[in-house]
């Protein structure tokens, strides 16, 4: 059924129930539409966007442990509930297309290239805040991180191929700009010290 689905999209031109001898149309179609339906823009979403997400789930962790304020932890479990799947998306969609798929070890390093990444000294920094600090600390950081998500998920809308991929880009758009409404709301919440 998947198979079929993704030779249906294909655009290919090929007529549905057109099949010619025993040999299964299925496969060299959905192998040509994999091939055709993405591109550089993709793959580049999906191999920065991974790892971006897995230090917002790390960020979010840390929050479950160390946040006093009701709402952070809330905030950061919602996180790590929308963005764990989506890593696993992304992975599969790399995996299909022939591409690596980035170690978790890999956003620690590549931090310059993906805008809203904190470098291993500001996530140490924050590892060291303890109560209001924390949580004010970890909003701020947050708030950065989801805007640099904005941004990659905004060129993979314009840039990208893959109706699954930019689906997800408008998607992670949507629900991140909406966090960050949520976060400035909750920093002027917050106490400063």
């Amino acid at each position: 059924m998947a198979l079929a689905a993704c030779g249906d999209d294909s655009g290919s031109g090929s007529m549905p129930g057109m099949e010619h001898g025993s040999k299964p149309t299925t496969a060299p179609t959905s192998a040509t539409t994999a091939a055709a339906e993405f591109n550089d823009a993709d793959v580049t979403f999906a191999t920065q966007m991974i790892p971006h997400h897995q230090q917002a789930v790390q960020m979010a962790s840390m929050a479950g442990y160390q946040a006093t304020t009701p709402e952070v932890k809330q905030l950061a479990l919602a996180i790590k509930a929308a963005q764990d799947p989506e890593i696993k998306l992304m992975s599969g969609w790399l995996t299909k297309w022939g591409k690596p798929v980035p170690s978790p070890e890999h956003g620690e390093h590549g931090g310059d290239e993906m805008p809203g990444m904190m470098t291993e000294d500001e996530m140490s920094e924050l590892g060291k805040q303890k109560g209001s600090m924390f949580d004010r600390m970890w909003v701020q950081m947050m708030i950065k991180h989801h805007q640099g998500a904005v941004a990659m998920a905004k060129t993979e809308q314009t840039a990208g191929k893959d109706p699954a991929a930019t689906a997800l880009a408008k998607k992670i758009e949507t629900d991140q700009n909406r966090e960050i409404a949520t976060m400035k709301r909750l920093l002027g919440q917050l106490p400063v010290s």
